[in-house]
């Protein structure tokens, strides 16, 4: 299935149905007196959080969405019925703003969620509704009220806690196939990836996490070029990222310490706040290196990149130093998980106390 993170649409709620002005008419009864309904509401148009859904491409054919009206009302006390609602079903991670004024309406964030994204016209009231003392026979009746109409842009950013980077053949897609369930397309030539791969890496019994491959990036992404620019949407909602690199490239002109810096500089004109999550280092392809030169080779490396983070060396290829990583990988996320998870105590003193959070409606 071709991968769309972006679609353009236009929904309608329904109109709300008309009132009706009628008159109650039997045999030998002459006052019978008002007797029409109100208009049933127009339809809803929802939004829902599908698990099973990872591309926005039914959206990218299927543009217009519309409700049924309300139905309207009619003699004899009999209220319209309501317009059917439509329930439009997206991915998990799908962002809904409106594409005039480019607000954020809705963001998808957790499966099974549903969201109200136009809402249908009110029915006009019939004259039954105008009838009082003073008023016997009302002939007033309104029409239905108009539903919502909205042109949506759709952007989906998929739900990972580990992101990849790296330039294109460095191994990521060789990396997220040995420690996860995706398999993407791996071959010998650069940008065989076209478009995020997930995947669920099981680290042990109710022990998971999702690991996230973007298309390559290369020098100038920032402003356009290669693919892997439409992509880095897909990193901002992880709270890891690996930046993968080729120790062994095989043009011997190619510089891995610049490849990476490279990286790192398209990244931070993108999103300062994508530059600024935490960043591992990654040390591809190893088993290319011959053992006596690994050592020396890495430390040279890193010293040039002075780089003083994480460092991980690890042969995709034959899974290699995979395992420790993707523990380590877990036990981070534990971490954040945990400190997110933690309330937060700005008062010296309720610090300690057992029930710090609740204590004081101000402290979360």
């Amino acid at each position: 299935m071709k991968f769309v993170d972006e679609a353009r649409i236009d929904v309608a709620a329904g109109d709300g149905g008309n009132g009706c002005a009628s008159f109650r008419r039997e045999k030998f009864r002459e006052f019978g007196g008002p007797d029409g309904g109100d208009g049933g509401r127009g339809g809803h148009v929802y939004a829902l959080a599908d698990p099973n859904l990872n591309t926005l491409i039914d959206f990218r054919y299927a543009r217009r969405h519309e409700a049924r009206r309300g139905q309207h009302g009619m003699g004899s006390d009999m209220f319209g019925a309501a317009g059917d609602d439509i329930t439009l079903k997206m991915p998990v991670g799908t962002i809904i703003s409106d594409a005039e004024t480019g607000d954020v309406l809705a963001e998808l964030l957790t499966p099974g969620e549903q969201v109200m994204i136009a809402r249908g016209g009110d029915g006009g009231f019939g004259n039954l509704h105008f009838k009082s003392s003073t008023n016997r026979a009302p002939r007033q009746k309104t029409p239905g009220w108009p539903g919502e109409k909205k042109s949506l842009r759709l952007e989906l950013k998929v739900l990972a806690d580990v992101g990849l980077l790296g330039m294109p053949n460095a191994g990521k897609s060789t990396f997220i196939a040995a420690v996860s369930n995706a398999r993407p397309k791996i071959a010998d030539y650069p940008f065989t990836t076209l478009h995020p791969n997930l995947g669920v890496v099981r680290v042990g019994l109710g022990q998971s996490f999702v690991i996230a491959d973007i298309p390559g990036l290369i020098e100038g992404a920032s402003e356009g070029a290669g693919l892997g620019h439409q992509f880095l949407r897909h990193l901002q909602r992880t709270r890891l990222l690996l930046h993968i690199v080729d120790l062994a490239p095989f043009d011997d002109s190619i510089d891995p310490v610049a490849q990476a810096r490279a990286i790192v500089r398209e990244l931070k004109k993108y999103d300062p706040a994508l530059h600024a999550k935490p960043r591992w280092l990654v040390l591809n392809k190893l088993d290319m290196v011959p053992p006596e030169e690994r050592a020396e080779r890495v430390a040279e490396f890193v010293r040039r990149l002075r780089w003083k983070g994480p460092v991980f060396e690890i042969s995709a290829l034959t899974r290699a130093g995979c395992e420790p990583l993707v523990r380590a990988i877990f036990q981070h996320l534990q971490a954040a998980r945990q400190a997110e998870a933690e309330p937060v105590v700005d008062d010296p003193r309720f610090a300690g106390a057992p029930d710090a959070a609740h204590s004081d409606s101000r402290h979360s």
